[in-house]
């Protein structure tokens, strides 16, 4: 049995010579929705002698701007921010269903790269054929999670660990229905679980190594730790290159 370090291996093996490839197409599947990491948000923020309005993305401040109470530009804020909201909330859904698109193929581009393939960066947009399954597993996903979750914490990661292969099934078998995929994800978990959460906490140093480059390092991190976890699905998988069948 493979553990977290064997798949870090794998990962820095398929990844030599393919950095700038690796790097390009994570940074643009990160900014469409595509790995996961937290999406547009905009913070207004009133307190007694200021008012600032602020829109972050992947958890980092973007832009920021306010002023005194009495200021020309708090009361500007104050009385455009529904539209701010509004604008945000819109955004927001949209990065969601683009990036439940995104992920599956970005899911294909790792999986090439793990099988010593040198994927083109168009792989990335190669899921919208089957956009409406994309978008429903996510919807159910984000549904599963959510009502796990209401019974606690603990049951509300287990079941994201449950549901964590479906891109990868789907970036395999695009002919799956949405139900099907998830199925076949939570069937390939049992048992591999915690083995995947220690794969993702093996990370965790790098990641706070991350924090003071002021996101720059994620650059590398992403394609890191996306490759690991493509490894650690061909190996619970035992799958092939099925998908490469596939038309793009």
């Amino acid at each position: 049995m493979k553990y977290a370090a064997d798949f870090r291996a794998n990962a820095r093996s398929a990844l030599r010579n393919k950095w700038g490839l690796a790097v390009l197409t994570g940074l643009v599947a990160t900014l469409l929705g595509g790995t996961g990491i937290e999406g547009p948000k905009f913070n207004l923020d009133i307190g007694n002698n200021s008012v600032t309005a602020s829109f972050k993305f992947a958890g980092t401040t973007i832009y920021s701007f306010g002023g005194s109470s009495n200021s020309d530009t708090a009361a500007f804020i104050i009385e455009k921010a529904p539209y701010f909201i509004w604008s945000t909330l819109i955004l927001c859904l949209l990065f969601l269903l683009l990036g439940s698109i995104i992920a599956i193929g970005y899911a294909r581009f790792n999986l090439a790269l793990t099988d010593r393939e040198m994927p083109s960066f168009g792989v990335l947009f190669s899921c919208f054929p089957i956009w409406k399954t994309a978008i429903i597993s996510q919807i159910l996903q984000s549904i599963y999670i959510f009502l796990w979750s209401l019974l606690l914490v603990i049951p509300g990661i287990i079941a994201t660990y449950s549901y964590a292969m479906t891109r990868y099934i789907l970036a395999e078998h695009p002919e799956l229905t949405a139900s099907e995929a998830i199925r076949r994800s939570k069937e390939m978990m049992y048992g591999h679980r915690w083995r995947l959460f220690c794969l993702h906490f093996s990370f965790i140093g790098w990641t706070l190594l991350c924090i003071p480059t002021l996101g720059i390092g994620y650059l590398w991190l992403v394609p890191y730790t996306q490759a690991a976890e493509a490894a650690f699905y061909r190996e619970i998988s035992g799958s092939g290159k099925a998908w490469q069948s596939a038309a793009f």
